[in-house]
């Protein structure tokens, strides 16, 4: 709860929903090399790495139905065998970002998780960097029929914690992700240390765009926190 004595500056927005990989979790290492592994071994050759990294925020198997439709359930099953395997490795934190969630939590103001992750995976990510029991609501893959930048999944985190989609900010790395805000009538964040390339991310609109953590939190507490 917010310190009733405290005359620091009040956070500038009430509700923040955060994207999940390469916002929350360095997951897009191993995001690539699972997906590389699986047309590798599927299709006998790699893919372009940055188309790649262009994919993540939106639905895994929609991204392998629409470039190998005949082969997209024997890449799906790859990537995740790979994927599984791999994730205590390769799954990190960024640095100051567990801190930065729980100094927001403290402040009274309310958090949810929106991704297009598998919830199964989306949850394990959350434990191996501490941040498991610190969002309350997770919106995953699972969840919803229509992905970023579809309005739905973003909607969803704003009606399971009870809140209005103008009283939330969403947080993300990609192009998509900012996409998905303005189509749910939400301010967004966007940060540039995920898979997204800052022209695509400054060519989609975000209210903000911080490329440090501290940026971040100073954009979200007001210099408080």
């Amino acid at each position: 709860m917010p310190d009733p004595g405290s005359t620091g500056p009040a956070p500038r927005w009430p509700v923040v929903l955060w994207d999940l990989d390469g916002t929350l979790v360095d997951t897009i290492g191993l995001i690539v090399a699972s997906y590389q592994h699986a047309f590798t071994t599927v299709l006998g050759h790699p893919w372009d790495e940055d188309e790649i990294k262009s994919w993540i925020g939106q639905s895994l198997y929609g991204a392998m139905k629409r470039v190998a439709p005949a082969e997209a359930d024997e890449i799906f099953r790859v990537y995740t065998e790979w994927n599984v395997a791999n994730t205590p490795r390769m799954v990190k934190a960024y640095p100051g970002i567990p801190e930065l969630v729980r100094s927001i939590v403290q402040t009274g103001v309310r958090t949810g998780v929106v991704t297009s992750k598998r919830q199964q995976p989306a949850e394990w990510a959350l434990e191996l960097v501490g941040l498991d029991g610190q969002v309350p609501v997770l919106v995953s893959h699972d969840d919803v029929e229509q992905h970023k930048p579809s309005p739905e999944p973003l909607l969803l985190g704003a009606q399971r914690l009870g809140v209005e989609a103008a009283d939330c900010v969403y947080v993300g790395d990609a192009a998509v992700d900012v996409q998905a805000a303005r189509n749910a009538g939400m301010a967004c964040v966007a940060v540039t240390w995920g898979a997204g390339r800052p022209e695509d991310i400054a060519a989609a609109g975000p209210d903000v765009t911080c490329h440090s953590v501290a940026d971040l939190r100073s954009v979200l507490l007001g210099g408080g926190g």
